[in-house]
This record gives C-alpha cells, sequence and structure tokens, in this order.
C-alpha cells in the first residue's frame, strides 16, 4: 500500500539499511530481486497514473543500475496500458547486469527500444520518469549525468523520481553537484532520511512510499537511523490536566534575555510559554526597557535586571531557566550567561546564548541547545555549508561536544538526545524564515519541561508542536508569516485541538 506524504512511516534509514533490508528480503525470505523490482515499478506507475491521469506521453530516463531497472518496468507497464513511451538510456545496454538486465530484457520484449539520452527526450512529451541515479550515489554527479540532471531541471514538466531524486544523497540530503527536482518521490523498503531534511524538500517534491510487501520480519534486526516525530505520535505527551491543577503543578519558566533594543526576542519567548502550558512565567531582562515589555501580554512577570547578583532569587524559584533570546553578547550578556550555567536548573540554551558558549564550551547533561546552522557552524568551528552538508552529523558532534539534547534546527530538524538517539520533524514551511521563530521554540521547550517532561521529550514535541502551529499559521501565505501568528495555534495544538 502507498503511504502519501501525511502518513510516512516513522522509522528512517540510511542507505546502506535500505540495501541490506533489500538483501535479507532476498537472501532470508527468498523474494527474488526481479520480483521486488516489478513491485517497485508497478508501484510507481500507479502513482503516475493517480497523479497524472491525463499525461499520455512520458521519457523514462534510465541509469544502469537497479534505479534504471525499476524505470524499466514503469516504461513496459506504461507501454502495456497506450501510453506513448520514450526510454532514455544513460548507461551502455551492454553494462546491464542482473536484475536490471532482465527487466531491460522485459521492456525490449514487450517491443520498446531504448535510445541514448538527449534533450529531445524531453520534448513533446507530459512527464518525466526519473529513474537515473539511485541511493548509491556517493560522489559529484558529473558529465552527462549532471548535463541530463540539468536539461531535465530547465523544463516546465513534471517528474516523478524513483525511490530519491537522481544526484541527492540519501542519507545527508546534499545536492551531489546537481539533483533533480522532482514533484514527486516514491521510495521504496524504507524512508530515506536525507529526503526529510536539508535539500531533501526541494527536491522530492511529495515523497509517496511503498514498504513493497515486504514482512515485518525484515525489519527485524535493522535498527533504523532515526525516527520522523510529528505531533499526532508525541501529542500523548500532554495529557488531560486534572481539575485540582493550580499553576504551581505546571511550572515556573524564568526567561533570561533582552538587551537593549532586543525586547521583543524575550516577550514573544514568554508568551510562547505561557500559550505552551506553563504556570507562570517570569522575564528577567534589561532595566531599560522592563517597565514596559509586558504592557500587551500582563501575564508575564518581568524583572529589570543588571546583574547577576540581581538573578539568584529567580533562578531559585525557576523550574527551568531558558536563555538566549536577545540576549546580546555585551558584558551584560555574559554575566547573565554565567549566572545561569552556575546553577543546576536544567537549562535551554538558544541565540547569542550559544555564541557565547562557543567562546567558552561547555558540556552538561541537564540542557537543550537549539542552534540554527549558523549557530552550529560557531559551536562546532566548522562552516555553516559543512553543517548543511550532512546536518545528522553535525547534530550528533554537537551532542557528543556539548551533552544534553541538541535540536539543530532548519528544514527538517534534527533532535538528538543524551542517548544519541536521533529524531527528526519535516512539518514546517518556509514561511519560518522570519525573525523572532527560533524564540517562539525556546519558549515552547522550556513550557513542557516546567510541565514535568523529560529534555529529550521535551524537545521533540516543542520542535513539532512549533512547526504544526506554522502549518497551520500559514494560511494566508507562507511570505509575512510572524512568530506571533503561531500563538494561538499553539494553544489548541497543547489542548489536543
Amino acid at each position: 500500500m502507498i503511504a502519501r506524504m501525511s502518513n510516512l512511516p516513522h522509522n528512517l534509514y540510511c542507505a546502506a539499511q535500505v540495501r541490506a533490508l533489500d538483501r535479507i528480503a532476498i537472501d532470508q525470505f527468498s523474494i527474488p530481486g526481479i520480483e521486488l523490482m516489478t513491485r517497485a515499478g508497478t508501484a510507481a506507475f500507479a502513482v503516475l497514473r493517480h497523479r497524472w491521469p491525463q499525461a499520455r506521453r512520458i521519457t523514462v530516463a534510465c541509469g544502469g543500475g537497479n534505479n534504471g531497472g525499476d524505470g524499466f518496468v514503469v516504461a513496459r507497464l506504461a507501454h502495456a496500458a497506450g501510453l506513448k513511451v520514450t526510454v532514455s538510456l544513460l548507461a551502455e545496454a551492454r553494462s546491464l547486469k542482473g536484475d536490471a538486465l532482465q527487466a531491460f530484457e522485459a521492456m525490449m520484449a514487450a517491443g520498446l527500444e531504448p535510445q541514448a539520452f538527449t534533450t529531445n527526450a524531453l520534448s513533446d512529451v507530459d512527464l518525466i520518469v526519473d529513474a537515473m541515479l539511485g541511493t548509491g550515489l556517493d560522489c559529484e554527479v558529473e558529465a552527462a549525468w549532471r548535463d541530463a540532471i540539468v536539461a531535465i531541471n530547465a523544463t516546465p514538466l513534471p517528474v516523478l523520481a524513483l525511490d530519491i531524486p537522481s544526484g541527492l544523497n540519501a542519507d545527508t540530503g546534499e545536492v551531489m553537484g546537481a539533483a533533480v527536482c522532482a514533484a514527486a518521490t516514491i521510495s521504496f523498503i524504507g524512508v530515506k532520511q536525507g529526503t526529510l531534511t536539508a535539500a531533501g524538500a526541494d527536491h522530492c517534491g511529495e515523497i509517496l512510499f511503498d514498504g513493497l510487501q515486504l514482512p515485518a520480519a525484515v525489519y527485524k534486526n535493522i535498527e533504523p537511523s532515526a525516527q520522523r516525530i510529528d505531533h499526532p505520535s508525541l501529542a500523548a505527551l500532554l495529557p488531560r490536566r486534572s481539575r485540582s491543577t493550580h499553576k504551581g503543578d505546571c511550572g515556573h519558566v524564568l526567561l533570561i534575555g533582552g538587551a537593549p533594543g532586543m525586547s521583543g526576542a524575550v516577550r514573544m519567548a514568554g508568551e510562547a510559554a505561557l500559550r505552551s502550558g506553563a504556570g507562570w512565567v517570569s522575564l528577567a531582562t534589561s532595566p531599560e526597557h522592563a517597565a514596559v515589555i509586558n504592557l500587551t501580554r500582563p501575564e508575564l512577570m518581568v524583572h529589570a535586571v543588571d546583574n547577576a547578583a540581581a538573578l539568584s532569587a529567580l533562578i531559585n524559584r525557576a523550574d527551568v531557566i531558558a536563555i538566549g533570546p536577545g540576549l546580546g553578547t555585551s558584558r551584560w550578556g555574559m554575566a547573565m550567561l554565567d549566572a545561569a550555567l552556575s546553577c543546576d536548573t536544567p537549562l535551554v540554551i538558544d541565540a547569542d546564548a550559544l555564541n557565547l558558549l562557543a567562546i567558552e564550551p561547555s558540556m552538561r547533561d541537564d540542557w537543550v541547545l537549539t542552534p540554527h546552522p549558523g549557530e552550529a557552524s560557531r559551536l562546532l568551528n566548522i562552516t555553516t555549508a559543512e553543517v548543511q552538508a550532512d546536518r545528522f552529523f553535525a547534530a550528533d558532534a554537537l551532542q557528543r561536544r556539548y551533552g544534553g539534547v541538541v535540536v539543530l534546527k532548519g528544514s527538517g530538524s534534527v533532535v538528538v538526545d543524551q542517548e544519541g538517539a536521533v529524531a527528526l520533524c519535516d512539518a514546517g514551511n518556509p514561511g519560518m524564515a522570519s525573525g523572532g521563530m527560533g524564540d517562539v521554540l525556546t519558549g515552547v521547550i522550556a513550557a513542557l519541561i516546567a510541565q514535568g517532561l523529560s529534555l529529550a521529550d521535551a524537545a521533540r514535541l516543542g520542535v513539532c508542536l512549533h512547526a504544526a502551529a506554522a502549518d497551520r499559521a500559514v494560511g494566508q501565505g507562507e511570505r509575512g508569516l510572524l512568530a506571533s501568528d503561531l500563538m494561538p495555534h499553539l494553544r489548541k495544538l497543547v489542548n489536543g485541538c
């Protein structure tokens, strides 16, 4: 059964694991490789017919490996259904072997003759099927392969990618020089972790999944590389409150930040914490604006703090401390961070607190770090491009170096907990690329910790709540979405609405 993007499996795999699953199915469960290839091609053709029912002329661009073999099956089925099919081969026919050769011969027997790939194959067609390069790609795409990808992307035609868009790294989501931009991608056997982060979303389009009818026992001995997380699967972490609940049961969040000129960040983090269910929220902020910061949200308890000594009483009353939104990197910000780090209260570290931490690194298990790629690059002393080239590696490296729980924000946010377990949230949208979104996330995670969730659960659920709220708020368009637009949706989501 084909699963669509809204209900993809939660288990994610790297390319090597999917190859191992494929081999287990063949060797231990006696499912012939050609049978799996036929199932893959049949599933892909079903997607083609369902999504583009008016398509009558298609080009199937095939490589020489098993990905090409899947394409040969699609071409044969399309031809049998009466579609006009052009098969463009980027490999030498004499180099084909194994199951791909068998699928090729079946296609030839059905009356389809392949031709060498040229841009002419992309003319006068309704749809392109990408079956060129599969999940085994681990080097830059070059020569004719790159030219074919560039030519496909230059057309206005929709593309259906088989298993993964050619040129996209299945493990990291990195574009290997050039990658097909597909309208839809059908993934087989296991969803590849790289399709849901970094450049994956831009190149895969809608992701669909077909397990090729593999028995559940095939997956028994292969531990997934990551878990896809979403709000529905984690909502039970926030059970219905009892009638006797009082604010003391729901935790006290202390938010530290808001240097002169940056009061909005800590203000939004504070409201997000309240909207996410914290019992009460205190803000420790610059005396310059402390008197006016809560004029539009009087439920926030605002304290003017001009030195670290003034923080001690607030710290002693807090169940969790979040520091960073609008903190700045002046002496004031450094003093606030030093005071926070000196206590044994759980912490959420964001924004400029992360930049200060990069200057003087430390390690502890009772904090959540929430860097975006730029902050992550400073924490790891590498470039932002290197972070984005392998977000899973970067998040793991951050956790190993700094401890605690790490949330690497971005398209496909990655969460790594104290045990090294990896989770990925594929919700959210480009409208979140605006100031204040990270401050809201800080407040959400802090509120969840205050309500008794573990740091790992708070980070995972917080990321999903944040993304789901943004997806609900985006109804009027991505451009112009404000961080504060998320507030009413956060309240509904934490109440199961």
